[in-house]
């Protein structure tokens, strides 16, 4: 059997007789070689098969021209919306990208860093999964300076940038939303508190029922890991209340439309007897009746704004100036909540 070898430059070079130099130059279009000596160079490189190792003069420039990215999980639009932006600016800029996913768990998110670590990625894109309370194990990219760009769900450390929408300011405003529509008995819906997003949700909404002269109530707030089941928990647990609130806001779409459906299966009428508004936009929120008010933000956006920050750091490494940017939201108002 004839053995299998990756032809180099050196091959072409003693196929010719020039010098690996010569070669070489003629390979990268360099205007000191003559046209007809790169055709005749290009053309005998093909015929033996030479590949350009690109691998191996990334390593020399200490480069591999590589992007990772962290997400909690692929199943979900917005973070398929902000792969796509990341995508499209990597692919124009001549990058390649590993997609990784931490499932939601702290333990999965340290592998998937360990990963691409090892996978010499020039720099990081990461939203953190649903239990993460620490960032040590992103201390050793710190250390050896490899940038990380966190987005959506950030971490509070000093030095980090991040991209993210004023979650506060949004979760304020559904409220506010609810609560002109008559609402006085408004329940939320949040997930973990570590995590940056459902924190400024949840402070948005109680600042707005304080605003409003009206009472926050612990009983009022129920955690959950904001899936489907979590929303149709929520709506059981509605169902058995002896008084049951007249709004709900929902940290995400998809928990939503789980409780409105189950609440409806239950024979009450929203936004009739409960209003409901969501966050995130989702595809979902316009396919069940009635249409889930929600807050809708940019996600290709992030994607695109949160890669070219990396790229600009990796561009200009002492640049230290680049500051957390907050992108703009909007409240979308459907009947899911429109009781007047």
């Amino acid at each position: 059997m004839k053995e299998s070898r990756e032809i180099t430059i050196y091959d072409v070079a003693k196929a010719l007789n020039l010098s690996p130099s010569t070669v070489s130059r003629a390979l990268k279009n360099h205007p000191h070689i003559s046209s007809v000596t790169k055709k005749k160079i290009m053309s005998v490189a093909n015929e033996m098969g030479y590949r350009h190792n690109k691998f191996a003069s990334n390593l020399r420039q200490k480069r591999t021209n590589t992007i990772g990215a962290v997400v909690p999980k692929l199943n979900s639009y917005f973070m398929a919306s902000v792969l796509s932006g990341i995508e499209k600016i990597t692919s124009e800029n001549g990058y390649g990208l590993i997609i990784t996913q931490s499932q939601e768990s702290w333990k999965k998110e340290i592998v998937c860093i360990s990963t691409l670590y090892n996978s010499r990625v020039d720099g990081l894109l990461v939203s953190l999964a649903y239990d993460t309370e620490n960032t040590d194990h992103f201390r050793n990219l710190f250390d050896r300076n490899i940038p990380i760009i966190f987005f959506d769900r950030v971490a509070e450390c000093q030095g980090c940038t991040s991209v993210v929408i004023d979650n506060y300011k949004a979760g304020y405003e559904a409220t506010s939303h609810l609560i002109s529509q008559g609402c006085r008995k408004i329940m939320h819906l949040g997930g973990n508190m570590f995590r940056n997003v459902y924190k400024e949700r949840f402070m948005g909404y109680k600042m707005a029922l304080i605003d409003n002269n009206i009472e926050f109530n612990s009983k009022m707030l129920v955690v959950s890991d904001m899936s489907a089941q979590s929303g149709i928990d929520l709506a059981r647990h509605i169902v058995r209340m002896k008084h049951r609130p007249d709004g709900i806001f929902t940290s995400n779409d998809t928990t939503g439309v789980a409780t409105i459906l189950e609440l409806q299966k239950a024979g009450i009428n929203i936004p009739g007897e409960i209003a409901v508004a969501g966050f995130n936009n989702e595809p979902v929120s316009q396919y069940v009746t009635p249409n889930l008010t929600t807050v809708d933000y940019p996600a290709r956006e992030m994607g695109e704004i949160a890669v070219t920050m990396l790229l600009s750091k990796l561009k200009n490494p002492q640049n230290n100036n680049l500051n957390s940017i907050v992108l703009s939201h909007k409240l979308i108002i459907r009947q899911s909540s429109l009781r007047k």
